[in-house]
């Protein structure tokens, strides 16, 4: 699974993608936020406040509900502003 960080949560964690094999018990984007806390400090960082993550699956936005079997690239960003 590709993983890729944008923003601030990319300067937190340290880097804008990664290849991961998700453990069996990550089967929601819920699940996923809670393991990525795992991974580290500056993963825990990162996700402090799981309200200001959005995250988009194969390039569309999903609640933190959402399944993530047949997904191939998942993105964790800040909310965005525009002006």
């Amino acid at each position: 699974m590709k993983l890729r960080y944008f923003a601030w949560v990319r300067e937190r964690i340290g880097i804008g993608e990664e290849e991961v094999a998700l453990p069996a018990t990550v089967r929601k984007v819920s699940d996923l936020l809670a393991w990525l806390k795992t991974r580290g400090p500056e993963y825990e960082h990162a996700l402090v406040e799981l309200k200001a993550i959005r995250v988009a699956i194969d390039q569309v936005h999903a609640p933190n509900d959402r399944d993530l079997s047949g997904a191939h690239e998942i993105a964790l960003f800040p909310p965005m502003t525009g002006g």
